[in-house]
C-alpha cells in the first residue's frame, strides 16, 4: 500500500495513525518533495474514477492565482488541470491511498482509511 500525504496536513497525520494501529505494511510518498508527474496523476485519477478538478484544493493560494475557479470543467480542460496538479502538486487532495489491490481512495475519514485496509494486505 502506499499513500501520498503532506506531514504538515492532519488528515494525513490521522490516516498514518490508524494504519500503524492496524500494523498495515505501507510506503509514505511525501509528494509535495516527490511530485508526481502528468501520467502518474492521470493513471491515479483513472483508479480513483475521478476527474483532476474533483481532487484539487481549490482554497490554496495557487489555485486563486492560477484562477482555477474559473476554468472549464469538462473533457478539454483536462489536461490542463492536470498540468496544474503536477506543477503545483500543493493543490491535490490528500491523502491518497493505493491499496495493494489497485483500489485508489482520497482517505480524508477513518472510513476511506479503513476500506483502503480492506484491499491490502496486512
Amino acid at each position: 500500500m502506499e499513500i501520498w500525504i503532506n506531514p504538515a496536513c492532519s488528515k494525513c497525520r490521522s490516516a498514518l495513525t490508524l494504519l500503524d494501529a492496524e500494523g498495515a505494511e505501507y510506503t509514505v510518498r511525501r509528494y509535495l518533495e516527490d511530485v508526481p508527474g502528468e501520467d502518474e496523476i492521470r493513471a491515479v485519477l483513472d483508479r480513483l474514477g475521478l476527474e483532476p478538478w474533483d481532487i484539487t484544493r481549490t482554497q490554496e493560494a495557487a489555485a486563486k492565482e492560477l484562477g482555477l475557479k474559473e476554468w472549464p470543467r469538462d473533457a478539454g480542460a483536462r489536461d490542463r488541470w492536470i498540468a496544474a496538479l503536477a506543477g503545483h502538486p500543493k493543490l491535490i487532495q490528500r491523502p491518497i491511498i493505493t491499496a495493494d489491490d489497485g483500489t485508489t481512495l482520497v482517505a480524508r475519514s477513518e472510513e476511506a482509511v479503513r476500506e483502503a485496509l480492506s484491499h491490502s494486505k496486512r
